[in-house]
């Protein structure tokens, strides 16, 4: 099984570097419109893809709809693929007390924080690598608070014939449509295969809704992410979108008039997925510019190029 399709990509992205043109990315997106149809589509819109943490979404409503209670901040850290500053731990903190647990009932990865201040000054503080530092936690504070609201073991909580894997994968199968293959996650938890359509199907559902998903993720971008990565970037720039990225190059949005689209860059590249996801939204009449996106290309510690969307629309 594999996204290696031939033709399911074309080109999206290019890199230059000062004035050069040096890297081209290819990729496929969807972008529907108010009514659900596809509006634009590069590539195979029906590539079957992980969304990685695009999947939490969809997680988080299914374990909210099983009976967990967060608070909205809470849940956007449910969402998240935080960058671990001290509001972002102690919000996964606050969802363990609130079950009566604590971190060590998390299984995710060790991991120091992604932001490097936090890093540095838990080293300094003679800290190390945990899984309560990792950009998961938030999502795995709520996995075991879900599973202690409905009066489950925790151990094993991220096997997936756990009932609560098991009601998480119909959830997002409801919303995503088939899920063509489950794999493990870099976090360890269970990581679905699905559509880059019902991908953005799945987001467009809950936007669309208003829910206390929506609600949490749009009210609370700095928790979803970080300031400075294009997740929290795009709810910033556009109010009331729902966005999220992904490793290996995804991303997905939607607004509640309908609209959402979802990409997926084939090498892998997350330097490309944001400005793509931002230019497919642009082509649609979202004010958004995809050159607010993304980071620079550095020359010698200074910016020297930029990534640029290239696809036809």
């Amino acid at each position: 099984m594999s996204t290696a399709i031939p033709g399911a990509y074309r080109p999206v992205a290019v890199t230059s570097r000062s004035g050069f043109d040096e890297s081209l990315h290819h990729g496929a997106m969807v972008v529907l419109g108010q009514s659900g149809e596809p509006v634009l589509i590069v590539g195979d819109p029906n590539l079957e893809i992980y969304p990685r943490s695009a999947n939490k979404p969809m997680q988080a409503d299914a374990m909210m709809q099983m009976g967990l209670r967060l608070a909205p901040d809470e849940l956007a850290l449910a969402c998240a693929s935080h960058v671990g500053t001290e509001r972002h731990v102690q919000t996964a903190r606050r969802i363990l007390a609130g079950a009566g647990l604590d971190e060590r009932s998390l299984d995710n990865t060790p991991s120091l924080p992604d932001d490097v201040d936090s890093a540095e000054q838990l080293l300094i503080a003679g800290g190390a690598r945990a899984p309560i530092y990792m950009s998961c936690s938030g999502k795995h504070a709520a996995m075991v608070a879900t599973c202690v609201a409905n009066g489950w073991e925790v151990d094993g909580y991220l096997s997936l014939d756990h009932p609560l894997q098991l009601a998480i994968t119909a959830h997002i199968a409801d919303l995503a449509g088939p899920i063509a293959h489950v794999g493990v996650d870099g976090c360890g938890a269970p990581a679905h295969v699905v559509s880059l359509s019902g991908l953005a199907t799945a987001f467009r559902t809950l936007a669309i809704e208003r829910g206390q998903v929506w609600t949490a993720m749009t009210t609370y971008p700095e928790l979803v992410c970080g300031e400075h990565r294009d997740s929290t970037r795009l709810m910033r720039f556009v109010p009331e979108l729902m966005a999220k990225a992904g490793a290996e190059g995804v991303f997905a949005a939607a607004l509640p008039d309908g609209r959402a689209a979802a990409v997926k860059i084939a090498d892998g590249s997350d330097r490309a997925a944001g400005i793509v996801l931002a230019a497919g939204l642009a082509a649609i009449g979202i004010d958004i510019d995809p050159r607010e996106l993304g980071e620079p290309i550095l020359g010698h510690g200074r910016p020297v190029g930029r990534v640029r969307p290239v696809f036809d629309t």
